[in-house]
This record gives structure tokens, sequence and C-alpha cells, in this order.
């Protein structure tokens, strides 16, 4: 029964925010400034001035999306996130290949944001190694993730203003002396082909639009925390809708306007980092330089979100016992004061280090299409929720379903073959996750089933139903 069954032993979490500190966690993990610079300059690169489709297409993704994470969270609002939510909806074995790749991917995409870093400390100290650059980055997150998480949301809430202050100066540049329409960008885009401009294809469009959903991802990340939110039942949902959509405006008005305002588009589009080479030849060096700063801080703003959301998901692993003993009892400890997984954070933070090891375009390799699948089995989930009941008893229901669940399964399904046409990174990315994958569910198959004391828990190792829960019950 909900709410009942045998104690893991897992300390519970206080309950100690409200949206607001909740909100700045969450988009800090989105990270606006980094998001565009790294992930929109990659867009533009593949799709030139159709950047600006890429991010509106991935705007309408995120919000069919975010209804599917609004349900599930307000059903499951716990800090296993995707891992408890697809579980208790679709099955263990499902719910593990989410664990896995949020785990795996976890440590991996924090190591490929720490190893960027460098490139954008270099504006005050030039040539920074990017190794131990990473490596530092990692150490300081993982003890400031340690904290408590207040203390984290008033950090990530003063990090994110700058962050936001960076984007503010790239579209006053653009749209302050736009040089060509939005109907020029918008109807007629164009990339660079060797030295000239050509009309951007749409296959190029549906290849850059998977780094473009991924530079929206992370609203679904209010979940983590849905065990230290007060009400979070029926306030999750205004989170996930909030960050997605401060998200959408803080990334799509600096493409928008960079496109717009690009004297030189053929400079813009053929730079290493295209929208740096535009600041500095709208703005100047110097203030390309301060923008490249604030992007920095930005970066570390989200390695610090991301460390807390990856240290709770390997928390909620530990309470459902998936581990050996010593190991769940270990990660599932709680800081004394901080009443924060101190240990679960320290062995993630030791996961990024070891990762940082990697080669950066291994790493990007292994990340790339573990937003898409993972997206995919919430969107599923919800479905399946609401087939089997197992999500009757959420406040919050999205309108028009099965609208937004059915859009994004057939919008992700579009980016998945995409990603097999691009035999570089798309085709091998989708293949180590699939192995991932595989691992997962045959690691919950194999050991797990036949050991007989895993199962999903909620606060404190109470037992989570395996159907449907009566209003009220569960964790």
């Amino acid at each position: 029964m909900s709410g009942g069954g045998e104690d893991n032993g897992a300390p519970p979490f206080r309950r100690s925010m409200h949206r607001l500190g909740t909100l700045l966690i969450t988009l800090s993990g989105i990270t606006p400034a980094a998001s565009v610079f790294i992930m929109g300059s990659d867009v533009i690169r593949q799709a030139g001035t159709g950047a600006v489709i890429c991010f509106a297409a991935a705007a309408v993704l995120g919000l069919t999306t975010a209804y599917v994470y609004a349900e599930l969270s307000s059903a499951f609002p716990l800090t296993g996130g995707e891992y408890s939510m697809i579980g208790h909806a679709l099955g263990p074995s499902y719910g593990f290949m989410a664990l896995g790749l949020n785990i795996f991917g976890g440590a991996l995409g924090q190591a490929v944001t720490a190893l960027g870093l460098a490139e954008y400390l270099g504006v005050v100290v030039a040539n920074l190694p990017p190794l131990p650059v990473a490596l530092v980055a990692t150490a300081i997150v993982t003890v400031i993730s340690i904290l408590n998480v207040r203390v984290n949301a008033v950090i990530t809430g003063v990090f994110l203003l700058v962050e936001l202050a960076a984007l503010g100066v790239l579209v006053a540049l653009g749209l302050l002396h736009p040089e060509r329409g939005l109907d020029a960008v918008a109807l007629h885009p164009v990339m660079l082909a060797g030295l000239h401009l050509a009309p951007t294809s749409w296959v190029s469009i549906g290849l850059a639009s998977a780094a473009a959903i991924y530079a929206y991802n992370g609203y679904g990340g209010a979940v983590f925390f849905g065990e230290e939110m007060f009400e979070a039942r029926t306030r999750l949902h205004w989170v996930v809708f909030w960050s997605l959509g401060i998200a959408v405006v803080a990334e799509f008005a600096p493409i928008l306007a960079a496109m717009l305002g690009a004297a030189d588009l053929k400079a813009v589009l053929g730079a290493e980092t295209p929208l740096a080479a535009f600041i500095a030849a709208a703005g100047g060096p110097w203030l390309a330089k301060a923008v490249s700063l604030g992007v920095a801080f930005a970066i570390i703003n989200a390695m610090i979100a991301i460390a807390l959301i990856n240290a709770r998901q390997l928390y909620a692993s530990g309470r459902d016992r998936v581990w050996p003993g010593v190991v769940n009892r270990a990660v599932t400890a709680l800081h004394p004061r901080f009443n924060s997984p101190w240990i679960a954070s320290l062995v993630m933070g030791a996961a990024t280090a070891a990762a940082c090891l990697l080669n950066l375009d291994m790493l990007v390799m292994l990340t790339g299409t573990g937003v898409v699948v993972v997206y995919a089995g919430v969107s599923a989930a919800a479905i399946a929720g609401r087939v089997n009941g197992s999500t009757d008893h959420g406040a919050y229901r999205m309108p028009l379903f099965p609208l937004a669940p059915v859009i994004s399964l057939a919008a992700l399904a579009a980016v998945v073959a995409a990603d097999l046409f691009d035999a570089e990174v798309g085709r091998p990315s989708l293949i180590a996750n699939l192995a991932v994958m595989a691992l997962s569910a045959g690691y919950y198959w194999l050991v797990l089933r036949r050991r007989g004391d895993w199962a999903l828990r909620g606060e404190g190792g109470a037992l989570l139903a395996p159907k449907a829960a009566k209003p009220g019950e569960g964790g």
C-alpha cells in the first residue's frame, strides 16, 4: 500500500523551499547564457540564420513536453525525477533506462560544461589549460552543492542575474541596429557553403534542431526538488512552465537579435564562435570580453544546479536499494547541518572529474541524444499513466490530452531520424545511449529482480503503490 511498507532507513529531506527558490535553481540548470553561446553557436554553424527556425520549433516542442512534465511531477513529486516517474507509470525496466541515462549523462554532461569553461575565462587569463580548469571548477562546485539547498538557490540566483545581463547586451546590440528584416531569417534562411551564402536545407534545420532542444532542456529538473519544496504536488507545474517560458525568451531573443543585426553575415556564420564574433564586431573587443566573462559565470552556475540534481538522482537510487547495501546507505546519507545528500554529491563530483579526462568530442557524442530519449520516455509515461491510472491522483492535468505527448513523440521521432543520417555525431550518440539503456534494463532484470528487494520508494523509504494511488497517498 502507498505510504506503508518497509522502512529503507533513508532519511527524508526537510521541506524548505518555495516556488521562487526552485525556479532559480531550475533556470540555472537550463543556463540560458551558456546555452545560447555554446549550443546556440553550434546551431548557427549547422543551420545559419535557420537557427531562428530551430529555436522556434524547439520552443513548441518544449511546451508540449512541459505539459508532460507538469502532469507527471504533480503525480510523482519525487527526487528520483524521470526514473521514478517513468518507473511508476511504465514499469521498472523503463525507469532503469532513464536512471542509467541520467546518471551516465549527468556526469558526462557536467564534464562537457566544465571543459568549456577555460575558453570563456580566457578573457581574464589567457591560454588557460582546459583540464586543470575543469577539475578545479568541478571540485568547487561539488563543495557548493553540499550546502543547504536554500543557500544554493541564493547563489544560483545571483549568478543567473549576471548571465541574463550578458544576454541583454547581445539583444540590444542586434535589435537596436538591425541589418535585415524578420522575413529574411524566418522565410529565407541562409547558411555558409564554402565562401558563399546558400539557402539552408530542411535537413540541416532538422539536424540543428536537436541542439536547440538541448539548449532549452532543464525545465523538467524542477521535479528533483519536489521533496524539498512546500506544496510540491500543486505548485511544481508552475515552476516547470515558468522555467520554460523564461528560458525561451532568454535564448530565442539573443539568437534572433544576432541574426538580424549581423552586419557581415558571412563572417559571423563562418566564425568558430558566431555570437562572440557578432558582439566583437557590433560592440567592440572589451564588450566581447565582458560578455564572455558573464558566460563563464553562467557555466559555473549551471554546474552547481546540475550537481544538485545529479546528487538527488543518486540519492533516490540508493533509497530504492539499487546498489549493494553499503553503497545505498552511503548515498542516502544527509548532511546533519545542510540536509543535503553530501556523499552522493561527492560521488557524482568524482565521476565528473573522471569524465573530464575523456576527449571532449567523445563526451559530446556520448551525451548528445540522451535528452531526446528521456523526453520520449516521459511522453510515453504520461500516456501510460492516464491508461493505467497511476497518475490519477495528480493535482495537475494537462489540457487536450493526449495531444501534447503525441506531438512530442512525433517530433522526437523526427529528431532521432535526423540523428541516423548524421554519421559523425548523431548516429554514434544514438547507439551509445541505446547501449546504456540496454545495460540499465539488464541490470534490473538480471540482478535486482532476482534479488527481490528493489522497489520504488518515496520520502523516508515509504513504498509507493504499484498502480494508481488514491488522493493524498503516495510519496
